[in-house]
């Protein structure tokens, strides 16, 4: 269970570094927002790009963020029950949806995106509008995202079954060791 863990922490650390390095792609979508505006409202020039970037900035957000939101627990979720339940129920809902929707879906999302991206890449495609830029770099978010997302499925699933067994507590952040 120790080597299980420290897996787990692993994860959580890339997921970590991975999910705060992409909290300034709010900063910086928000720059270009605001800098296309005034672009095109006082000089009246415009471009595609600037818009697709923004576009792309907000995908990579979304999807690099999944595995960070899920590693602190922010995810949205019905406790209209789940709330009242003791933390050794939660952990066994908590293990069963990951191991049943969770992680199936996060493969099947990296298995059905990855030749989207592969033939994107491959083909030099670039976005039908004018000034449009490539599209392999944010078809490629999707694959990364999921793939993350399913890596803190891992974790998670690893520190639930650590719960049952006993080895540690259910905390919403960073569970400790009780060993």
């Amino acid at each position: 269970m120790k080597t299980l863990l420290a897996i787990s922490r692993i994860i959580d650390a890339v997921n970590e570094r991975v999910g705060r390095a992409t909290l300034w792609l709010v900063l910086v979508a928000t720059l270009i927002s605001a800098g296309n505006a005034l672009m095109r409202y006082t000089l009246n020039l415009s471009s595609n790009a600037w818009l697709e970037v923004q576009w792309y900035l907000f995908a990579a957000l979304f999807l690099l963020a999944a595995g960070y939101t899920l590693k602190h627990n922010g995810h949205v979720r019905i406790d209209v029950l789940y709330g009242h339940l003791s933390a050794r129920a939660q952990a066994w809902i908590d293990l069963v949806g990951g191991l049943l929707f969770l992680l199936p879906f996060s493969l099947l999302m990296v298995w059905l995106s990855w030749p989207g991206f592969t033939e994107s890449l491959l083909r030099g495609e670039v976005s039908p509008d004018a000034g449009g830029l490539l599209r392999w770099p944010v078809r490629l978010m999707i694959p990364l995202g999921f793939a993350l997302l399913g890596l803190q499925g891992v974790s998670e699933i690893i520190k639930r079954i650590a719960v049952l067994r006993g080895v540690q507590s259910l905390t919403p952040e960073t569970p400790q060791e009780n060993v």
